[in-house]
């Protein structure tokens, strides 16, 4: 019964955008990995199909990734950033640069969502002790962390799956895209900016504040920062990035320091399976669905402009979350005559439209739930009034920029 590809389809789709299925224990994970054994069960693909629809160059750059994130966390790393950039920070406004530019900076080239687990803490506890409103400093980790992440390939999942799916040259695509998060991160300054003029332009100077040792194995970062550098230098030298990471990730795991358990429950083995499941109910839908005619038709409507496409993804990225909306755009970008630019625009639009609500992008919800623990709310409405100037200006620009 290939014809029940669609309604799978819809309804995989509908609990990866809410996150859950009323009445039932299952999250975005189970639902993808659901839809998937549907799709084979009604005969829209067979299982040797399915199996060759799992994309193994975006599971493996994002496994081998991960591994890498979670050695720098461990090595304390991180925390060493962020102390070193709170020490030179004696302004508000210079503060503000600061966590913008440490959030933008390592999101472009690890996973976002992971940066803004590791900051946001830190962050929050920093502005209370300086008896600075937490809002705009919130703000500007979760939305540095997406705008800074469009830069690269490994700046988040959807870009990993561009990647995958176009076949753009690392090199090429943080050419193209590195100005995009740029003038991103000055457009979300200014933006907080003029939203809180009695913080950034009319308050005073910090107070001083001691700042107390950060505690770090310093032969485990230097090891995880010379990993991160050397896959850094193989993306732009043109190595296979998903080679690349699985190779760095296994140099992490020969250690006699960390105990291979704790890196293990760094991984994000729910999101692996939700891709592997979306993998397969995109094909699924594909194989039965999206006919040449159909997908001519669509392309019809003018998706080879660059604003047309942006605006679409970014609507697609807020209905359905950016990742499944990438998958689902796959056969309409790869009918467009200039493939690699309408990538590019998918990749910009899907990263830079998860600033428009808390519910936008994942990163978003873990700073809320972060500072939740620490007794501070970020409410969706404080956020929308902030997200929706950010992802307009930033769409605006990224397209501009995109466009020639």
């Amino acid at each position: 019964m290939p014809e029940l590809a669609l309604p799978i389809f819809l309804l995989t789709y509908v609990v990866v955008a809410l996150g859950r299925l009323p009445g039932w224990r299952i999250d975005r994970a189970g639902a993808a990995l659901v839809g998937a054994a549907a799709m084979i069960a009604c005969g829209a693909l067979d299982f040797d199909e399915a199996l060759a629809a799992l994309d193994a160059d975006t599971l493996v750059l994002l496994f081998g990734m991960m591994i890498v994130v979670a050695s720098l966390r461990l090595s304390g790393f991180f925390r060493v950033v962020e102390a070193a950039a709170v020490r030179r920070a004696r302004h508000p406004l210079v503060l503000l640069v600061a966590i913008v530019g440490v959030s933008a900076g390592l999101s472009a080239f690890l996973v976002n969502d992971t940066i803004c687990l590791v900051l946001t803490v830190p962050v929050l506890e920093l502005v209370l002790r300086l008896g600075r409103p937490p809002l705009p400093y919130l703000l500007a980790v979760a939305m540095a962390a997406n705008i800074g992440s469009v830069a690269t390939l490994t700046g988040n999942p959807q870009n990993m799956i561009v990647g995958s799916l176009s076949g753009i040259a690392y090199g090429d695509f943080a050419a193209a895209l590195w100005p995009v998060a740029a003038v991103g991160c000055g457009l979300l300054i200014l933006v907080l900016v003029l939203a809180f003029p009695r913080e950034f332009l009319r308050g005073g100077p910090l107070a001083p504040l001691r700042v107390t040792p950060v505690r770090c194995n310093r032969p485990l970062a230097l090891k995880s920062v010379a990993v991160l550098l050397g896959l850094i230098g193989a993306f732009f030298a043109g190595v296979r990035p998903a080679e690349a990471a699985l190779l760095g990730g296994a140099c992490l795991l020969l250690t006699r320091r960390v105990k291979p358990q704790k890196i293990h429950r760094e991984i994000d083995w729910s999101l692996l399976v939700m891709f592997a499941g979306l993998f397969v109910v995109v094909a699924g839908l594909e194989r039965t669905v999206l006919t040449a005619d159909r997908i001519a038709a669509v392309g019809g409507f003018g998706l080879q402009q660059p604003a047309v496409l942006a605006t679409l993804t970014a609507a697609l990225s807020n209905l359905v979350s950016n990742v499944p909306a990438v998958l689902v755009l796959k056969p309409f970008v790869e009918a467009l005559a200039d493939r690699e630019r309408a990538w590019r625009i998918v990749a910009m639009a899907s990263t830079l439209a998860g600033n428009l609500t808390l519910l936008g992008s994942v990163a978003n919800l873990i700073v809320a739930q972060r500072a939740r623990s620490l007794g501070v709310e970020l409410g969706f409405g404080a956020y929308l009034r902030i997200g929706v100037p950010v992802t307009a200006l930033t769409i605006v620009a990224g397209t501009l920029l995109l466009m020639h």
